[in-house]
């Protein structure tokens, strides 16, 4: 069947299309209605069903043909270990801490945050948190202690599971005193933490509160926990992502619609089959890690790979080993890690056994043609570019082989998958022709799996989404696009001012905020530039109080406040002073006009600024940094 025609189906008749592909999974109640639309922009997939993720992804492979199949292979290349869970195993597992949960008083709507590293333990979690009806919020393990204590202060959860330590480029990375911070940071109080020690530092157990893992298991797990009955709108995990303002989003995902996107998608997008072995190298702190490393794979019933660990650690064959090792059919990545691999001799790679891959899979940020190309020659197979969001859970724009493989135009995502009517508008939210850019829209309803709110806000959610253009209501991706002659999309690029940092999505206003707290600073901006490897890199320019004087040690206080208040991953590429910024006449900091100094490129219409002499300032703080970096 060619991609146009299923396509067109997912559109026309969209409640057969998935109502279809729902009767793949279990139900313990049929729904009432495919699509309750009638509170739009709150959409409700199989409205009435009744529904358990955890059942799908484990009971009902556990229980069946594939008992004794791998469910998931952990290999740490930090701390030389591995382990394989079959499908048996893993649900004996989740049902032992399923009554870890249930006996520590967790049950339908709260809330467990989970701070883990890429261990084994940390899937178990999140699928028993299902399993029970609880609401499960991931923070990856490598943000700091005022970043978490804000995600506790908003989730509000009941438990937090946390690790003593994780380990990245062959160094612990403690995470019980960042926890420890946090919760005495945080307003809210949580009632337990339950610490998975696997004895890579010495911790600081608080009595009353703190409970260990394995301890907590022989107590209070159980052999069997009744799979909670779930609507299937009800919430089954909060996931954090930067805008542009204010504080972190909450995304809330529901837990039908999840479940049959993501089984469609393992067939229609990812051409997975039976026996396939699926190796995504994020973390489950992202939006990826949840999908495509956790649920997808084991929705679908075939392995899934979790890797703890660094792309060059112990060396850069260290993927390749596995690859080989355990037949990977599948390898989802990001553009940012096959950069950085480039950087190696090839033999890294070619010195390996990969005949098992037929695709390789990127995502993350804007897939360049030049390391499309060289993907492309050296694996030789199918590159697959594709675009998606923390938001919508799933790719909105991707080839779909396992539909039709399409002719890919490298540097474009391809076409709008089953479900999403993809458009380009102009600011008032009127389709432009085909080649002209402007800003990358979904029609609604959004498709099965995409957010249902943010977090205790549906105001924020409105706005933030669907509040861009005036008449119109319209899915606002945050990003400019151009649809050319053949349907094919290209992604530009943030049209607001989140910064990309390999994958990774920071506010600009997170970082200044931190910026401007410093007590020397009077005022200061953050903005993404090109980099080589990340996609983007975060330049910080602020301007120091009148009685304060430039300096290596400011500029060294600075990075080491960001890294602190938000996380090492975003951390400057550089700190530059400044004697003013270039501003709108609304006071409106004009970070394209830095951008584009920065980045050497034409700083275009200057008409609405404030102060040209600003545009000055910038180019000097710009040709020292040029200067220093030559």
């Amino acid at each position: 069947m060619s991609y146009q025609k299923v396509y067109q189906e997912s559109i026309e008749n969209s409640d057969q299309f998935w109502a279809e592909k729902a009767e793949e999974l279990h139900w313990y109640k049929k729904w009432d209605k495919v699509l309750d639309d009638s509170n739009a922009p709150f959409y409700k997939w199989f409205a009435g069903g009744k529904t358990n993720l955890c059942y799908n992804a484990v009971d009902r492979h556990a229980l069946g043909s594939k008992r004794g199949q791998a469910a998931i292979i952990w290999e740490s290349a930090e701390t030389g270990q591995s382990r394989i869970l079959t499908y048996y195993e893993l649900y004996k597992e989740v049902n032992r801490f399923a009554g870890v949960l249930k006996n520590l008083g967790v049950g339908k709507g709260d809330r467990v945050l989970i701070y883990l590293p890429m261990v084994a333990e940390a899937a178990i979690a999140m699928l028993a948190c299902l399993r029970v009806g609880a609401i499960h919020s991931v923070v990856f393990a490598g943000f700091s202690y005022d970043s978490l204590a804000g995600r506790i202060d908003d989730a509000e959860p009941k438990v937090v599971l946390l690790a003593d330590a994780g380990r990245r480029g062959g160094k612990n990375i403690p995470l019980k005193p960042i926890v420890d911070k946090a919760l005495e940071t945080a307003n809210h109080k949580v009632d337990h933490c339950v610490v998975l020690n696997r004895g890579l530092v010495d911790v600081d157990m608080k009595e009353g509160r703190d409970l260990d893992w394995y301890q907590v298991l022989e107590e209070k797990g159980e052999n069997y926990v009744e799979p909670e009955q779930l609507e299937s709108s009800d919430p089954s995990y909060i996931l954090y992502t930067s805008g542009t303002t204010g504080k972190p989003k909450g995304v809330v995902r529901d837990t039908g619609g999840y479940s049959v996107a993501l089984h469609n998608s393992m067939a229609q997008v990812y051409d997975v089959k039976e026996g396939d072995v699926y190796f995504s190298t994020s973390d489950i702190g992202w939006v990826v890690g949840h999908s495509y490393i956790v649920y997808a794979p084991l929705l679908k019933g075939v392995t899934t790979i979790m890797y703890e660990g660094t792309p060059i650690n112990p060396d850069p064959s260290v993927w390749w080993k596995i690859v080989e090792k355990y037949g990977v059919t599948h390898i989802f990545s990001a553009p940012t890690a096959i950069r950085i691999l480039k950087k190696f001799p090839e033999k890294h790679i070619k010195d390996h056994d990969l005949s098992s891959v037929r695709y390789l899979f990127l995502a993350g940020e804007p897939l360049d043609e030049s390391t499309w190309q060289w993907a492309h020659d050296m694996f030789g197979v199918k590159i697959i570019d594709h675009y998606w969001q923390t938001e919508t859970g799933w790719p909105m724009l991707s080839n779909m082989p396992g539909v039709e493989a399409l002719p890919i135009k490298p540097g474009s995502p391809t076409k709008p998958v089953v479900g999403y009517k993809m458009k380009v508008v102009d600011q008032d939210g009127n389709q432009v022709p085909r080649g002209e850019k402007g800003f990358l829209v979904v029609e609604p309803p959004l498709a099965p799996g995409n957010l249902l709110t943010v977090w205790g806000d549906d105001e924020r959610y409105k706005q933030s989404y669907f509040g861009f253009f005036k008449d119109k209501l319209l899915y606002m991706t945050g990003d400019y696009g151009i649809e050319d002659e053949d349907g094919y999309f290209w992604v530009l690029g943030r049209a607001d001012e989140v910064i990309n940092v390999a994958g990774h999505r920071l506010g600009t206003r997170e970082v200044e905020e931190v910026i401007s707290s410093h007590p020397a600073v009077a005022e200061g901006t953050a903005i993404g530039v090109k980099d080589e490897v990340k996609g983007q890199a975060i330049v910080c320019l602020a301007i120091l109080k009148l009685d304060q004087e430039e300096s290596d040690k400011v500029a060294d206080e600075i990075t080491a406040l960001i890294r602190e208040k938000i996380g090492a991953v975003a951390t400057p590429r550089e700190v530059r002073f400044v004697k003013m910024l270039p501003k709108t006449r609304s006071g409106k900091i004009m970070r394209r006009v830095i951008k584009a100094a920065v980045e050497g490129e034409n700083i275009g219409d200057l008409s609405t600024l404030e102060d040209e002499a600003s545009i000055e300032e910038v180019e000097k703080a710009v040709e020292a940094m040029r200067q220093e970096l030559s």
